[in-house]
């Protein structure tokens, strides 16, 4: 017996119990309501979605073709697009997931308005958004519900009852929209005790992956920016654990972390690691370090000196006090940050490159991999590349390796419009369309994420509304571009009254009201005309 046939008798047992007193009470529509209110604590979301993501990478391990993906969603109605799209076209959410993206937070949710990427922002802003994601997931699996709901009641009231017993079957075998999410804490946001409670938050929330960067919390930047400044194992380890004790506190023992590395393309620090014995991790740290041999006699007020191998050392100081590390040194810097992380705690690793390589990346993971065979990667297929000319770029590169002739394209110039339908193009493309799956096989990315998308879509939809609406094209920049659009390709927020939970809310009126119930889906509902 389903679920759902289970509650309907529970709640028949405890109407009779009740008596009278609960003649109004229909045990159908509490298991409907029940059916649609599976999730009841941010809790419970999390614990789901972390034996997801758990299952997920023991299946990567086993084949790395069965790769994860993700998008950015910097709105809970984004978010709910999403899955109710992947839904609709790919008929089931194995293996998508969504992506917290703490960027998207500082640019669009914050009370101080547009923000750059540098943990300004509010932190409960991130705790408030993964809520109110999986606020709009669980209303799509409400109105989807719905709709089935209505669908077997029509069928009954057909006497058709072959159909009746396909929708049945669809309610009893229902696949939530509700996904694993990746959510950037940032660099912790200040001390690991604050790391630690954001944490907790974020996981109440329903987080069951938190991604933590290496960066220094009051000098952090965007992992595509200048002037990253990196800390000491030491600290990131001590925010990594803060991480793992807010899982374990809160019973999600097997929550995910993402350790990132944002080495690669950080030349500071602002630390000197703490170092007990030669070879240790903090002198490991302090071996990249940029420094000048020195004798006692060359010495000024302030210096700061190392002692290694008999030699006095003193790191190049910044005028803003930061120490440099060499020229050279970010994928070694890379590597360990990444073995050390998984030695701590860590579940996953990002390394934040600065364009999608697979064999830059690869190099890197096999390297990690000599000493954590199943190392795995969560990787920012970020916006902030110029694809276009990256791949073009690689492509060239290859050609002139292999002695094909290259004179037609100028390499410099090689995102032109002139090039888009060239050889070269086309190769590129295929390159960019099979990036994921090249870099899942060759280069352990367990999960794929596009950081910013819907901010781009946000805005190129605008722009194609805008330019039309406000010009010579009037409402028919409207009806072509996005109404009749979404008509054709179905579209459920073409009945935005539905979307926005009308027909729930008239059923519940039903339930509660019955015959009396003053409901808005009448012959007047404008809705009607969409079929």
């Amino acid at each position: 017996m389903s679920a759902y046939q289970n509650d309907i008798k529970a709640v028949a047992a405890l109407k009779e119990q009740y008596g009278s007193s609960w003649s109004a009470i229909n045990p159908e529509s509490v298991a409907r309501m029940r059916a649609q209110n599976r999730f009841k604590t941010g809790l419970e979301i999390a614990q789901y979605t972390a034996d997801i993501m758990r299952k997920d990478m023991a299946e990567y391990d086993a084949d790395s073709s069965v790769y994860t993906q993700s998008l950015g969603c910097w709105h809970g109605f984004i978010g709910q697009q999403k899955l109710i799209s992947i839904k609709k076209h790919l008929k089931t959410t194995n293996k998508r997931y969504l992506y917290l993206s703490g960027w998207m937070v500082a640019a669009l949710r914050s009370d101080f308005g547009p923000l750059p990427d540098q943990s300004m922002h509010e932190k409960t802003a991130v705790s408030d958004l993964i809520e109110e994601l999986y606020t709009f997931l669980r209303q799509a699996d409400s109105r989807e519900l719905d709709l089935l709901f209505t669908a077997l009641d029509a069928a009954r009231e057909a006497g058709d009852t072959a159909k009746a017993a396909e929708i049945q079957n669809q309610i009893d075998n229902y696949e939530t929209h509700i996904v694993p999410i990746i959510a950037d804490i940032d660099a912790g946001f200040g001390n690991p005790e604050a790391t630690y409670l954001l944490a907790k938050r974020m996981i109440e929330a329903g987080a069951c992956c938190i991604q933590i960067e290496n960066q220094v919390s009051d000098e952090k930047q965007c992992g595509h920016q200048d002037g990253k400044v990196t800390v000491p194992h030491a600290d990131f380890l001590a925010k990594i654990a803060a991480v793992r004790y807010a899982f374990l506190e809160l019973g999600i023992d097997n929550g995910v972390i993402v350790a990132r590395t944002d080495s690669l393309g950080a030349g500071l620090t602002k630390q000197i690691a703490v170092t007990n014995e030669p070879g240790d991790l903090g002198d490991l740290y302090n071996s990249f370090l940029d420094c000048e041999e020195v004798s006692p006699a060359d010495l000024s007020n302030g210096d700061v000196i190392l002692n290694r191998e008999g030699k006095l050392l003193r790191p190049k100081r910044l005028p803003s006090n930061l120490f440099q590390f060499r020229a050279g040194t970010g994928e070694d810097r890379c590597v360990l940050d990444c073995i050390t992380s998984l030695q701590n705690g860590a579940d996953l690793l990002w390394i934040e490159t600065e364009k999608p390589h697979v064999g830059q990346i690869k190099a890197m993971v096999d390297r990690i991999r000599e000493v954590i065979p199943n190392a795995k990667l969560v990787y920012n297929n970020s916006p902030s590349f110029n694809w276009t000319l990256n791949f073009r770029q690689q492509v060239f590169d290859a050609m002139v390796a292999e002695g094909k002739d290259v004179s037609a394209y100028d390499r410099a110039n090689l995102m032109s419009v002139d090039y888009d339908d060239s050889e070269l193009a086309q190769v590129a493309d295929e390159k960019i369309r099979t990036f994921q799956r090249d870099g899942s096989a060759h280069a352990g990315i367990f999960h794929h994420l596009i950081t910013l998308p819907t901010y781009h879509t946000a805005a190129l939809s605008t722009d194609n509304l805008a330019k039309g609406y406000f010009a010579d094209q009037g409402m028919l920049a409207y009806v072509k571009g996005v109404q009749r659009q979404e008509i054709r390709q179905g579209i459920a927020c073409v009945k935005h009254q539905n979307m926005a939970g009308s027909d729930i809310g008239d059923n519940h009126k039903e339930y509660f009201a019955g015959e009396a119930a003053l409901k808005a889906s009448g012959k007047d509902n404008t809705m009607n005309q969409f079929g």
